[in-house]
């Protein structure tokens, strides 16, 4: 199977790279510049019209949306990365596969991009949307606790939770920026765990991410690309 993943270093693109790695499927990467706002360009939006990165290549077609590319990788491999359909726990897994996809991630964006979102009122909804972020850690830490995610081997609830806890560490800069992840401990387990992976390391180093990618952040450093 020939797939072909679209991707800039440090972005949703690392979700769908971990999971390739994870899954040991072969695939090819082709760097989308975002220095040059290829995402923007005409090529880039014949892959993905959103202009948005990841995209990933398959012999089936295009794919974009995170959790969708995700759900589709699992499928290549039933049982690795989720709980095989209809099995107990299941439900579980995917709604807490979305909430993260649907609510955490979206919540980031308003804060690292606010101006996209509210010109002119952006250290108001950043401040909001901090808020906001906190809650929703705080639910999914209560949940990690649980036999939904978290385990010895990684989901595509870890592999989509651990980048996004990256960069509520790095992202955004300033006196009011990064948020402290202290206070979920059994989320940055589940983040140390995850970098003692050999795919995990793979990917780390794919994009220079360092030794300790999640549980102790810092800018990357690409061999290729930006991570803006």
């Amino acid at each position: 199977m020939s797939l072909i993943l679209h991707y800039a270093p440090d972005n949703a693109s690392l979700i769908v790279r971990l999971a390739l790695e994870e899954l040991g499927l072969p695939y090819q990467t082709r760097l989308v510049d975002r220095a040059a706002r290829a995402q923007e360009g005409a090529a880039y939006r014949a892959i993905n019209p959103h202009g948005l990165i990841p995209a990933i290549e398959t012999p089936h077609g295009a794919l974009f949306e995170t959790a969708a590319i995700l759900l589709w990788l699992d499928e290549q491999k039933p049982g690795q990365l989720s709980p095989m359909p209809c099995a107990q726990g299941r439900g579980d897994h995917l709604k807490w596969l979305l909430f993260i996809a649907n609510t955490l991630h979206p919540a980031l964006r308003m804060t690292f991009y606010p101006e996209k979102y509210c010109p002119g009122s952006e250290a108001a909804l950043r401040a909001h949307m901090r808020g906001q972020i906190l809650q929703y850690l705080a639910r999914i830490e209560a949940a990690a606790r649980g036999p939904f995610f978290a385990g010895d081997a990684p989901g595509m609830i870890d592999l989509y939770l651990a980048p996004l806890l990256r960069w509520c560490a790095l992202y955004p800069g300033g006196a009011d920026g990064a948020l402290d992840l202290a206070p979920f401990p059994a989320l940055l387990a589940m983040c140390r765990t995850l970098e003692r992976r050999p795919a995990a390391q793979r990917a780390a180093l794919a994009e220079g991410l360092g030794a300790a990618p999640y549980s102790a952040p810092r800018p990357p450093n690409p061999p290729e690309g930006s991570a803006t």
